[in-house]
């Protein structure tokens, strides 16, 4: 009979089988998030907000579905949500970024309510749109949106090039990964959402 330490060491000891549930468990669910029904995929892919990024994205010329992409990279559609570094609401705007946009857009910054989805929204998918327009591609205008527009800036400059090809901040190489896969599986998922709206 083998003594009770050998059962301790063994990979699938009654000690260790929850771990191994658990982790299973965890590889269903994301499984099931990725490649599951859509049902399932919908709850890692929330949808708010059509009307409000419908209109954002019509009335700055920008996809709306990556608009949704990057809502839910930043907050999760969670519209009160304040970062460490006080970035607010659903596209996470910094205060003086905000201010900026606002200026930009004829708006008066000291009205502004970074609370409000309508208004956040409005106001990132500005910043979103003034990011396209001045860089080559999505990946690079991405980037700056995470990192700063000063960051990848240098980097660029760096590398020699007019587009990015790669971030110097890991986080920000996978947030841009994760915004362009998103806004696939917003498209895919959601195929009429921002339609007559």
């Amino acid at each position: 009979m083998r003594s009770r330490r050998a059962l301790r060491e063994h990979p699938f000891a009654p000690h260790r089988l929850w771990l191994v549930a658990v982790v299973a468990l965890l590889a269903l669910v994301a499984a099931a998030a990725v490649r599951g029904p859509a049902w399932v995929q919908r709850l890692y892919h929330p949808l708010r907000y059509e009307a409000a990024i419908a209109e954002a994205a019509r009335a700055n010329r920008v996809d709306a579905y990556l608009v949704a992409a990057v809502i839910n990279a930043e907050s999760g559609f969670e519209p009160h949500l304040v970062s460490q570094a006080g970035a607010v609401g659903l596209m996470q705007l910094l205060p003086s970024t905000a201010e900026e946009v606002a200026r930009r857009a004829g708006l008066n910054p000291r009205s502004l309510d970074l609370g409000d989805p309508k208004t956040n929204i409005a106001l990132g998918t500005r910043h979103l749109a003034d990011l396209l327009a001045r860089y080559d591609d999505t990946a690079t205008a991405l980037a700056a949106y995470n990192a700063g527009a000063g960051a990848v800036g240098r980097w660029m400059a760096e590398e020699g090039t007019e587009t990015l090809s790669k971030a110097r901040y890991p986080e920000t190489a996978a947030y841009v990964a994760r915004v362009l896969e998103e806004r696939e599986a917003y498209a895919r998922l959601y195929p009429r959402a921002f339609e007559d709206r």
